[in-house]
């Protein structure tokens, strides 16, 4: 098989893949976790060296779990557990910028990616049990209880000892018995220890996401949430610049394309997040909005390759800093990112701002 077809398949696997995860939380962000673990065996197996893998695979990464952090702002309905969601997320995103920019690996130890294991944590509650029950107290030892005793260790194994798994258990005769003995004690462990005192469950096995609230299911009422509590320069326009921003320099480390700093792209980014939050502001006070996802991706779409070819056209007469597939590329980020947190942000703060009332609609 060709290389360059096993390679592009791998990656456009990482990119589709992690879209699932809006309405199958669980299940795909398992997915997400495996496709990322196999990915450098299925390099090797058939021949395929990418370049600078490092980066590549932590670009891959803070790609799937932008979605995953959107898709906590959708779905979850404990504000609480949202509040910790944020911090691990964007916690996480310095950590791999700062990576980026210094090469100093000991930095992903520093900024470990319990993100992900605490989305798979929620999701592993709500799968049988309402989170609602559960207190911001009880997220956060969650989030510590990751961050110590799982991702501290993984961490040191991947990124400081700079072992493989793949080479473990090939090199070391020990590696796979003792590790499966292991995985057999946690699930003892789990089964006859924690099982027994964990509370009967709310609910059959819920693995697709739960409902949008009814007051926030329909494209017009989130606009309408969002024309009456946004602006265009406010902490959910920070927040989506730095969520963009981060990821976008991120692949400006591993486009070949890319000619610009760090910060005139991220600068050029923040540009476009804010002239998009502009312009969907605008739209949402005159009513203009598609309860389809795709229609309204198109429509960005559309306007947003118009602005970045008349911006070219008018300051750098075609001599970018961004040649064209990488430039047709961050249009394709930035798009998908801040359609999709324009569409989940209101949901997320009308939930919060319910709780903060009184009244919690899940």
């Amino acid at each position: 098989m060709d290389v360059q077809v096993v390679f592009w398949g791998v990656v456009l696997a990482r990119f589709v893949l992690p879209f699932l995860i809006l309405k199958y939380p669980l299940p795909a962000i398992l997915a997400c976790l495996l496709l990322d673990g196999v990915d450098q065996t299925i390099f090797q197996l058939f021949g395929v060296d990418p370049p600078n893998y490092q980066s590549y695979d932590k670009a891959m990464d803070v790609f799937y779990l932008s979605i995953a952090y959107l898709a906590s702002l959708r779905n979850w309905s404990n504000p609480a557990a949202v509040r910790v969601s944020r911090f691990l997320f964007f916690y996480r995103q310095i950590g791999v910028v700062l990576f980026e920019l210094t090469g100093l690996r000991f930095l992903l130890l520093v900024f470990p990616n319990t993100f992900e294991y605490f989305f798979i944590a929620y999701e592993g509650v709500r799968a049988r049990r309402n989170p609602l029950r559960y207190g911001f107290r009880f997220w956060v030892q969650i989030a510590a209880g990751i961050w110590i005793f799982i991702k501290l260790p993984q961490e040191t194994w991947i990124h400081i000892l700079q072992f493989d798994l793949t080479d473990a258990i090939r090199d070391v005769p020990w590696f796979l018995p003792a590790l499966i003995v292991a995985l057999l004690v946690l699930a003892a462990v789990l089964w006859f220890v924690v099982r027994p005192r964990i509370r009967p469950p709310d609910w059959p096995l819920r693995l697709r996401a739960d409902p949008l609230p009814v007051e926030m299911d329909e494209a017009s009422e989130r606009m309408a949430y969002r024309a009456a509590h946004n602006r265009v320069l406010d902490l959910a326009a920070f927040e989506k610049i730095v969520l963009i921003g981060l990821i976008s320099v991120i692949y400006g480390r591993v486009l070949p394309g890319v000619q610009t700093s760090d910060l005139r792209l991220f600068l050029g980014i923040a540009f476009f997040v804010v002239l998009n939050s502009a312009i969907g502001l605008w739209s949402a006070r005159r009513g203009y909005g598609w309860d389809s996802t795709a229609l309204s991706f198109g429509v960005l779409l559309v306007i947003n390759i118009a602005l970045v070819f008349i911006a070219d056209l008018l300051l750098t007469r075609g001599n970018g800093a961004l040649s064209l597939p990488d430039t047709l590329f961050f249009v394709f980020l930035v798009t998908t990112l801040t359609m999709l947190y324009d569409r989940y942000h209101p949901v997320s703060e009308y939930r919060a701002t319910a709780a903060r009332g009184g009244v919690v609609r899940p």
